[in-house]
């Protein structure tokens, strides 16, 4: 049995398992697009003192963060875009630690290395992105350009239970989602799997899942099948998988990380078409694991405004993007700023329309 990482600040998408996984199985390195350039700060007795998840990048793709407009944008004006830096997990639009630092006096040294390091390379910039809140507004501070965005989360108010969850939703919409449970678990039958009881066979079928999803969504795969054995070797502790059967035979799937204070919902897919099968093991399959393990929240990716409608709630993302050519910096400035106002206007509305009974999703 592998050791289960529970601290309430274990975070697995920068648990050096996970960012290995991606280098030793070939989806990120060479010929992809991500070359890890990752980062650390020493003390003079090589004690280090801040790391910083770090790729240099010849493309766009697999941010989540959209920037192709202004890589555009500097094409039409003469310059390179490309490469730039990203200080992401690859992949994964799911907020965490990025700048990891001992003392602010170390992140700050690390910040001002990464900026060097951009102009000195003739890169048009660094990237962070899902920083959180406060990590980006630090970032402000010290020129570069706060960006937002919006997910939804489920989040855990000590329910006891599923039917306990839906008992604070309105009428209207409790009946709807009962009934899409209903429609989607009269023609399966779930497992949920985890640690030891996930076998490399399991990884097999998920991947069929996994390069089907792919197929349809971005023309190829980001993760090999040597990731997944990478991640069960080492990370099979930290992940959920729930399986959908039909007389016995595996037909869909979706892949969960637990974190320290959060079950992150990340990859998908099926093999036959079945009503608000995507709901069931996506969504409501995370809603019941969680409260299960006590997880304060669900995050279940990016996009997807019909996630308001069962249950999930509208939250602020953040990233923080330094530019080095003062024209391209002007001119994202000024469009992020409206475009931060738009989201917050968003979010706010969203809000508003949640399916929650009045006053019962207020923290």
């Amino acid at each position: 049995m592998l050791p289960n990482r529970r601290g309430s600040d274990y975070h697995p998408f920068t648990d050096w398992d996970f960012l290995n996984a991606l280098e030793i199985s070939g989806s990120v390195g060479d010929n992809t697009g991500w070359q890890p350039a990752h980062m650390c700060l020493q003390s003079p007795d090589e004690q280090i003192q801040a790391i910083v998840p770090l790729y240099i990048k010849s493309h766009s793709m697999g941010e989540y963060v959209f920037d192709q407009g202004w890589a555009d944008a500097a094409t039409r004006a003469g310059m390179d875009y490309y490469p730039k830096l990203q200080c992401a997990v690859p992949f994964t639009p799911v907020t965490g630690p990025r700048l990891i630092a001992k003392t602010q006096e170390a992140e700050n040294a690390l910040i001002i290395a990464l900026k060097d390091i951009c102009r000195q390379n003739n890169m048009s910039g660094l990237h962070l992105t899902f920083g959180d809140k406060s990590t980006v507004a630090r970032l402000s501070e010290q020129g570069f350009l706060a960006r937002t965005d919006r997910q939804f989360h489920f989040i855990n108010r000590d329910y006891i239970n599923f039917n306990d969850f839906l008992t604070h939703l309105t009428s209207r919409k409790r009946k709807k989602i009962k009934a899409e449970r209903r429609r989607a678990l009269d023609q399966v039958t779930i497992k949920r799997l985890r640690g030891d009881d996930i076998k490399p066979e399991h990884w097999d079928v998920f991947y069929k899942f996994y390069l089907d999803t792919s197929a349809r969504k971005w023309g190829r795969p980001y993760l090999t099948r040597e990731f997944f054995a990478a991640i069960h070797e080492t990370m099979r502790a930290q992940t959920l998988l729930v399986f959908a059967y039909q007389d016995d035979i595996p037909i869909a799937g979706a892949l969960n990380f637990i974190g320290g204070d959060a079950l992150y919902g990340r990859h998908w897919g099926a093999v036959r078409d079945v009503p608000f099968l995507h709901f069931e093991l996506c969504y409501y399959q995370a809603v019941e694991a969680a409260i299960d393990m006590n997880l304060p929240r669900v995050e279940a990716g990016a996009q997807g405004d019909h996630k308001l409608a069962r249950g999930y709630e509208p939250v602020t993302t953040y990233s923080a993007h330094y530019l080095t050519h003062p024209g391209l910096r002007d001119a994202v400035a000024n469009f992020l700023n409206h475009e931060r106002r738009a989201v917050a206007q968003h979010v706010n509305v969203l809000k508003h329309h949640t399916p929650f009974k009045k006053g019962n999703n207020e923290h």
